[in-house]
């Protein structure tokens, strides 16, 4: 890394929707070790270090810094990766980053997630306090106690607490700087990015209160509160925060049925929800949330061509219920029966003439029910 940028780390395909993971002051981008990769998956995750933080240098702010330089911080890296929209989550002040970016830089963020953090962090006196006392004396002594700050009695993350130990005392002070300056409870109504808050009950730093009043504030914003979390709900509460942040940031199981419902006909989909139990509501979920939110919306094929592929693959396994199905949403994705045939005579090499011979049959009755 150059030390004009901040230390970042990239995951999941380059072509895939960018999502920008920011830290909780004390931490590096680890703090996302166990919801990053989850997220990878179905975004381009970047996930980045606080200036003195982690692999990031020291100089990159310095005394009397804002909140506001972090953020450009953040703009210049995507500009260096070549990120012109991006989502975005934060913790903490990497929340109050996101926020600032909502506000200032409304058309760099496609969302945002504000993770444990405030709009105001209870003024600036105890952060000027905390900077003076980092300058005078490091690290060691707020580090002792970050457990006590970070997380519930008797949960502990120690790769973070080495991070805080690691940090470099200027650094770490202007970041208290920032916050100590740090209010934007005032332009709140002015953000209009798709929100979402999430608090931990039992954060001491940044109480639920202080995301109800954001939510509150924010148009259309949803709160999420996780019991038993405090300050780094990603690491004390991982799956939590991924389910969250998921249904945020991917909407896949919504807009999975939204595919469904135009690829496989409104009828079946009706059929397949009015028949759900508790026992089958998540496959239900996982069928909508994967087959038809992440692999039916990937636009490297077009429809037409996942129908082509479909159809062969229900041929090759003999699954005629599920075929009968397929050719009708073909029909809806444009094949004619000419070309649906041609599929089906080329599966007749692939797959087997006595498969080929039931696929015609079942392909047959389903055009017929067109015929007027």
């Amino acid at each position: 890394m150059t030390g004009r940028l901040l230390n970042h780390r990239a995951e999941g395909p380059g072509t895939a929707p960018p999502l920008l993971l920011g830290p909780s002051l004390g931490t590096s981008y680890a703090l996302w070790d166990q919801v990053a990769p989850e997220l990878s998956a179905t975004h381009r995750v970047i996930r980045w270090d606080l200036p003195g933080h982690g692999g990031s240098a020291a100089g990159l702010i310095g005394p009397g810094a804002t909140v506001g330089d972090l953020a450009a911080l953040v703009l210049a890296l995507a500009d260096a990766l070549g990120v012109e929209r991006f989502a975005y989550a934060g913790v903490s002040l990497g929340g109050a980053v996101g926020l600032h970016l909502a506000v200032h830089h409304p058309e760099r963020l496609s969302s945002l997630a504000v993770i444990c953090s405030s709009a105001h962090f209870g003024g600036a006196g105890p952060w000027r306090e905390r900077a003076a006392l980092v300058r005078r004396e490091g690290l060691a002594g707020l580090a002792r106690s970050a457990d006590t700050r970070w997380f519930t009695p008797g949960f502990t993350v120690p790769g973070l607490v080495a991070d805080h130990r690691a940090a470099d005392p200027d650094a770490y002070a202007a970041c208290c700087d920032a916050l100590a300056a740090f209010d934007l409870r005032d332009r709140l109504a002015e953000i209009a990015v798709p929100t979402l808050l999430v608090a931990g009950r039992e954060d001491p730093a940044t109480p639920p209160a202080h995301l109800r009043q954001i939510a509150d504030a924010v148009p259309g914003a949803a709160l999420v509160e996780i019991p038993g979390a405090s300050h780094l709900a990603p690491a004390q509460c991982p799956e939590v925060v991924l389910a969250a942040l998921r249904t945020h940031f991917e909407g896949p199981a919504g807009r999975g049925v939204r595919v469904r419902r135009e690829v496989l006909g409104d009828a079946h989909v009706d059929r397949a929800q009015a028949g759900q139990t508790p026992f089958t509501a998540r496959f239900q979920d996982f069928v909508s949330r994967y087959a038809w939110g992440e692999i039916w919306t990937d636009p490297t094929l077009t429809r037409r061509e996942r129908s082509m592929i479909t159809l062969t693959a229900l041929v090759a396994h003999g699954h005629h219920d599920e075929l009968a199905l397929h050719v009708r949403a073909a029909r809806r994705n444009g094949l004619t029966p000419e070309e649906i045939g041609a599929v089906l005579l080329q599966t007749a090499v692939y797959c087997g003439v006595p498969a080929a011979n039931s696929a015609f049959a079942t392909a047959r009755r389903v055009l017929a029910e067109e015929q007027p």
